[in-house]
C-alpha cells in the first residue's frame, strides 16, 4: 500500500484496515468521486483523528493513500508522469480537513507542484452530514473544489463551499478535457511567439558575497543568457549563509521556482553558480525542468561563437571536460565484456560506453591543443626573431578590445556589443612614430578572448594555448569599460586572473574605454584612483594618439627589462 509510513506509527489495527480498504477502492471513471467513497474517506479520517489524502488516476484507481495534508503527502516529482506544460498529471487528490476552511496556500502549492487534475478538500464535523432529504449520515459538512488555471498571473482557483451531492454529480473527465484544451492553447501561443529558451534565473547570495556584487552578477548572468539566445522571463533570489548541499537553495525556494516556472511558462532554469552533478539531478527531479549553471551557459556561448578550427577544438575540449563528471550512474551495473574468467557479462553499459568515448575524445583533443600550443609558440619565436615587440589587449568581455584593435591597425575583425564576441586571438601590425626618439616602429597587437568573473576552470585549461598569447607578450593593454556600472569589480577580476597565470605577464597600462558614455563624476573617480591610466573612446577614435605614445614607452621599458 502506497502510504506515508512515517504518519502511521501508533495507529490501531482497525484504523490501518480502514486505510487499506481505501487503497483497494476503484471508482467509476469520469466522476470526481461517489458519495459512498467520500463517506468512507471521512470515516477513516475521523477514526484516526488526522487528515487523510487519497490520490486517484483517471481510471478511478486509488494509487496512493497518505495520512496528512496534501503538502505532507504529495507525490515526489520523480514519480509523477511528465506530459509537458499543456497537460495535467492525470491524478486527483481527495483530502479531508478537520477544520471548516478552504485549502491552505501550502495545499494549493502542492496541487500546482504535482499539476493535479483537481484537489477536493472535504471538511469534517465529526457528528454527521445532513442530507437534503433529512436524516444524518457520515461525517462530512461540505467540500471545496480547487484546480489550476491557464492564466499568466493566477495559478489556481478555489470554489466556495459545495454540497457533497452537487460535487459528486459533476463529470470530472469533461471538465479536465476542457481545462487541458485551454492549457494547450496557451502552450501553442507561447511556442509560436518564442522559438528559443524561456529562462528563469535563480541566484543565491551567500554570507561572503556583498549585495552589490550579487546584483552585478545577476545582471551579468541575464546578459549571458541573452547572448546565448535565451529570453529571461524572471529572476528569483535567496539569501543563505551557505549553499544547501543537495539543492543549493532551500526546499521552500525550490517549490517556489517550480511554481513560478509553471506560471510564466519557463522551460529552462539557470543558476548563478556552479552546480555539482548531484545538485543538478536533484533540482531537475524536484522542479521538472532542465537546470543548468553559469558555466554551461558560457560554454554554450563559446560553442556558438567558435569559428576557427582551433576555437572549435578548444570549446569541444572544455565542454567534454565539463560533461564527463556529470554522467549519471556507476557501480555494479557497469559490467564489461571480457575474454576470461570473471570478465564475462552482459557487455558494456550505455553509460560506460559513453564515458569511455568521452575520455578517448578528450585525450585526442588534448593532443590537438598541445599541437596548437606548439604551433603558436613557433609563430611567437619567429616574431621574436624579427625583433618586433608584441602587445596583447586584455580585459573583461565586451570591454571593446576588438574595436580598439580595428581603430589602431585599421583591421576589420568582427566587433560587436556582445559578450565573448571574440574567441580566437587575432594579431595585426601597427606602425607608430615614437615622439621621443622620432623613430618609426612596428608593433604587433593581439586581440584576446575576454575574461569574466570566476572564469570556469575548464575554460582556463582548455584555452591555455590562447592565453599564452597574454603571457608571452612584451606588454599588455588592460582595457576597462568605464561606462559599465560594475567596472571596478571587472577590473579587479581581470587582475585576479592575470595573477593566476603560470607565467607572469609583462608590464601593463590600464586604459579606460567608452569615455563618450561616461559622466564627469565617474571619470574623476577613476582618474583619482588610477592617475597613470589613459582614457579613450575606441569607437570615436578619442585619445588614441596618446595611447600610441604610451605604448612606445611601454615597449621600450619592457625590452630594456
Amino acid at each position: 500500500m502506497e502510504t506515508i509510513f512515517g504518519k502511521l506509527k501508533g495507529l490501531k489495527t482497525s484504523q490501518l484496515k480502514q486505510l487499506r480498504q481505501l487503497y483497494h477502492q476503484r471508482l467509476a471513471a469520469g466522476y470526481i468521486m461517489t458519495p459512498e467513497f467520500a463517506q468512507r474517506v471521512a470515516a477513516a479520517s475521523t477514526e484516526i483523528g488526522q487528515a487523510v489524502c487519497v490520490y486517484l488516476n483517471r481510471r478511478g484507481q486509488v494509487i496512493r493513500v497518505g495520512v496528512g495534508s496534501p503538502r505532507q503527502t504529495q507525490i515526489p516529482a520523480i514519480e509523477l508522469p511528465r506530459y509537458g506544460d499543456e497537460r495535467l498529471s492525470g491524478i486527483r487528490c481527495i483530502a479531508t480537513s478537520l477544520k471548516v476552511e478552504p485549502p491552505t496556500d501550502s495545499d494549493l502549492t502542492a496541487m500546482a507542484m504535482q499539476r493535479l487534475d483537481a484537489l477536493v478538500t472535504v471538511t469534517l464535523t465529526g457528528k454527521g452530514f445532513q442530507k437534503r432529504g433529512g436524516g444524518a449520515t457520515g461525517y462530512i459538512r461540505n467540500a471545496y473544489f480547487a484546480h489550476l488555471v491557464p492564466h499568466p498571473e493566477a495559478r489556481w482557483t478555489v470554489s466556495p463551499q459545495i454540497d457533497l451531492e452537487d460535487l459528486t454529480a459533476q463529470n470530472l473527465a469533461e471538465f479536465v478535457e476542457g481545462l487541458e484544451a485551454d492549457f494547450e492553447k496557451q502552450y501553442i501561443a507561447r511556442e509560436v511567439e518564442s522559438d528559443h529558451d524561456r529562462v528563469l534565473i535563480v541566484g543565491l547570495q551567500t554570507a561572503d558575497m556583498t549585495k552589490r556584487r550579487f546584483e552585478d552578477g545577476m545582471v551579468e548572468l541575464g546578459r549571458l543568457v541573452e547572448t546565448a539566445g535565451g529570453e529571461v522571463l524572471k529572476s528569483l533570489a535567496q539569501k543563505r549563509a551557505r549553499p544547501q548541499p543537495k539543492t543549493v537553495i532551500g526546499e521552500g525556494k525550490v517549490q517556489e521556482i517550480a511554481l513560478v516556472a509553471q506560471t510564466i511558462g519557463a522551460n529552462l532554469v539557470v543558476f548563478n553558480r556552479d552546480l555539482s552533478p548531484i545538485q543538478t539531478r536533484n533540482l531537475e527531479s524536484y522542479i521538472g525542468l532542465r537546470v543548468v549553471d553559469r558555466t554551461e551557459v558560457i560554454l554554450d556561448i563559446f560553442a556558438q561563437r567558435a569559428q576557427s578550427g582551433a576555437g572549435k577544438l578548444q570549446v569541444e575540449l572544455a565542454q567534454l571536460e565539463y560533461a564527463l563528471p556529470r554522467l549519471t550512474g556507476k557501480g555494479k551495473a557497469m559490467s564489461r565484456l571480457g575474454g576470461g574468467i570473471g570478465t564475462r557479462g552482459p557487455g558494456e553499459t550505455k553509460l560506460e560506453t559513453e564515458r569511455r568515448a568521452i575520455q578517448k575524445r578528450i585525450s585526442h583533443l588534448q593532443r590537438g591543443v598541445n599541437q596548437l600550443q606548439a604551433h603558436r609558440a613557433r609563430l611567437r619565436q619567429k616574431r621574436q626573431h624579427e625583433e618586433v615587440p608584441s602587445i596583447a589587449i586584455v580585459g573583461y568581455t565586451n570591454a571593446g578590445k576588438s574595436t580598439l584593435l580595428n581603430s589602431l591597425t585599421r583591421a576589420e575583425i568582427y566587433a560587436a556589443d556582445q559578450l565573448f564576441a571574440t574567441l580566437d586571438p587575432t594579431t595585426r601590425r601597427m606602425a607608430v612614430r615614437d615622439a621621443e626618439t622620432e623613430e618609426h616602429k612596428q608593433i604587433l597587437l593581439t586581440d584576446t578572448v575576454g575574461f569574466i568573473h570566476e572564469l570556469p576552470p575548464s575554460l582556463f585549461d582548455a584555452f591555455r594555448a590562447t592565453l599564452e598569447e597574454v603571457t608571452e607578450a612584451d606588454a599588455l593593454i588592460h582595457l576597462v569599460d568605464l561606462s559599465h556600472p560594475a567596472w571596478h569589480s571587472q577590473l579587479r577580476s581581470v587582475m585576479h586572473i592575470l595573477a593566476q597565470m603560470p607565467i607572469a605577464p609583462g608590464p601593463a597600462v590600464i586604459v579606460f574605454n567608452k569615455m563618450d558614455q561616461v559622466d564627469g563624476d565617474r571619470f574623476m573617480a577613476a582618474k583619482e584612483e588610477f592617475p597613470q591610466a589613459l582614457f579613450i573612446s575606441a569607437h570615436d577614435n578619442l585619445g588614441l594618439e596618446t595611447l600610441r605614445q604610451r605604448l612606445c614607452q611601454l615597449v621600450r621599458y619592457a625590452i630594456a627589462v
